[in-house]
C-alpha cells in the first residue's frame, strides 16, 4: 500500500481503510496462497480423476472462477473516498448529499438505517464516530494507522 495521509483513509461511515481484510488484501493473498498450493499439487490436472472420489471436485473450474473473481473484486481497494469500497455505498451517498465529511457530523447517526449494517459488523463504529466527533478525524485517523501498524484489523472483531 502506498502512503497517504491517514485522515483520507476515513470512510464516510468512520471506518477507517487501512484496518480492513480488504485494504490490507487478506482475500487476494489468502486465493493466491491456495492458488499455488493447488497448483504444486497439480489439482488442476487431477480434478477428473478426484472427482469419481468426490463430486463436488467436478466443480473445480467454477471454483477457481470464484477465487479468481474475488481477487478481481477484493483484490486492490484504493479507499472509500478514493472510489473503493461498494460502487452503491448508500452511506456514501448519504454523506455527500449532506455534505458531511463523515457520518460523525451527523445528528441521526446513531439511528441511519443506511448505517445499520456497518454497526452490526463493526462493533467499533459507534465508538469510532464519537471519537471523530470529540477528537477530529486527523487524531482519529493517527490513533487507526497505530493500531493498524501494529497488526490490527476489523476481522479481529468478527472472531
Amino acid at each position: 500500500m502506498a502512503s497517504t495521509d491517514p485522515a483520507s483513509l476515513v470512510g464516510y461511515c468512520g471506518l477507517y481503510c487501512n484496518a480492513c481484510g480488504i485494504r490490507q488484501e487478506k482475500i487476494k493473498t489468502a486465493v493466491n496462497n491456495l492458488h499455488d498450493i493447488l497448483a504444486v499439487y497439480g489439482f488442476d490436472k487431477m480434478m477428473p480423476e478426484l472427482a469419481k472420489w468426490e463430486p463436488s471436485f467436478k466443480h473445480y473450474n467454477e471454483f477457481d472462477q470464484v477465487m479468481n473473481g474475488l481477487v478481481k473484486l477484493f483484490g486492490d481497494c484504493p479507499g472509500c473516498l478514493q472510489g473503493g469500497g461498494d460502487p452503491n455505498c448508500k452511506v456514501r451517498d448519504c454523506a455527500k448529499k449532506k455534505t458531511f465529511r463523515t457520518c460523525a457530523e451527523c445528528d441521526e447517526a446513531e439511528k441511519c438505517e443506511p448505517l445499520a449494517p456497518y454497526r452490526k459488523g463493526y462493533k467499533g463504529l459507534t465508538p469510532a464516530l464519537q471519537n471523530i466527533k470529540q477528537n477530529g478525524i486527523e487524531r482519529y485517523a493517527e490513533e487507526m494507522q497505530k493500531k493498524v501498524d501494529k497488526g490490527y484489523s476489523y476481522l479481529e472483531e468478527s472472531k
